[in-house]
């Protein structure tokens, strides 16, 4: 009996991998997902890198007016058309494109990621588990609360936040660059500050909602009744045992939310309360060159920054297609 169960071969033990590694590995099986990950990382690479150091030879305000009136159609001396010491061209102030695009595209990474930050993943992830798992009143005033913020028109909102909030911060700024005697104002944190403010307040909601719905399922768990029982505080419970058990949800919104976070900040900038000049927004570069005219004479004016920003857009929805179909089990 002991030679026959020696005999037997024995089965190979291999590892068995996590949720998250299965996940990132079906995500960098897709092709699609992956090329929309490197656009993405270049654009927002490229924004993040102007932040210590240019990538072009010019300043997003560096002008060039030394041009010939034959270069010059319409009758706009500055705007040099697409060449090799200006891909993208200049604007009518002979400032470069390219380099106010890529100064556009840091702005984004900015308000995006602030927005990100502060809204959907701070104040929704941590409202969201305090609802879910205490429930009952705490439960009842936040949903309500979030319940009123989302009944009204979110850009008639976001307009009263930023227009009454931008003039006490401004002054409020002005006086600590008189203390510090740096300048703060005109390299756009104000703008930068308050869009991000307007943007968080309104997009929290969201991410509350699905993580409340996430945590009501988890807290009936039997892991969360083993770590209740062995006497572990609720911080550890919530942030260490419930929250990486329903992230693969809060991901895919995450990813999905992206591209609205962009198109807000460039809507904002469009409608001239959001980035102020000359701090360069994709949206405020849009809004200077809407006119039939510019795309009669000037094409490159506007059709560049419409372009980046499709691209982004573009992109990001891609993004979050491939990540929904990597990390819902169900696709599997």
């Amino acid at each position: 009996m002991d030679r026959e169960a020696r005999a037997l071969p024995t089965a190979e033990t291999r590892p068995s991998r996590s949720y998250w590694s299965i996940s990132l590995r079906r995500l960098l099986h897709k092709k699609i997902g992956v090329a929309c990950l490197i656009v993405i990382g270049l654009m927002y690479g490229a924004g993040i890198i102007t932040v210590f150091h240019s990538v072009t030879p010019y300043g997003y305000n560096d002008q060039n007016l030394d041009v010939p009136e034959s270069a010059s159609p319409g009758g706009c001396r500055a705007c040099q058309g697409p060449s090799l010491a200006h891909p993208f061209g200049t604007d009518r102030l002979g400032r470069d494109m390219l380099t106010r695009v890529i100064y556009g595209l840091r702005t984004t990474v900015i308000v995006t990621v602030a927005s990100l930050l502060g809204g959907s993943l701070l104040m929704g992830i941590s409202l969201g588990l305090v609802a879910g798992y205490f429930g009952r009143y705490l439960d009842t005033i936040i949903m309500r609360v979030g319940e009123v913020t989302t009944s009204f028109p979110e850009i008639f909102f976001l307009i009263i936040l930023v227009s009454t909030v931008k003039p006490p911060v401004t002054e409020w700024v002005r006086s600590v660059e008189n203390t510090l005697g740096i300048e703060i104002v005109r390299l756009g944190v104000v703008d930068y500050m308050v869009v991000a403010l307007a943007l968080s307040v309104f997009s929290w909601f969201g991410m509350a909602r699905l993580v409340r719905g996430q945590v009501l399922q988890a807290r009936e768990n039997q892991y969360v009744e083993a770590a209740q029982a062995i006497g572990v505080s609720t911080p550890r419970m919530l942030f260490r045992h419930v929250l990486p058990n329903i992230m693969g949800p809060v991901i895919v919104v995450v990813s999905a939310s992206l591209a609205g976070f962009a198109g807000s900040e460039v809507f904002l900038s469009w409608l001239g309360i959001g980035i102020q000049p000359p701090t360069p927004s994709l949206g405020l570069m849009m809004f200077e060159n809407a006119h039939i005219s510019v795309l009669r004479t000037n094409p490159h004016l506007l059709l560049f920054p419409v372009g980046t920003l499709a691209l982004l857009l573009f992109s990001f929805n891609m993004l979050g297609d491939a990540v929904a179909d990597a990390f819902n089990p169900r696709t599997r």
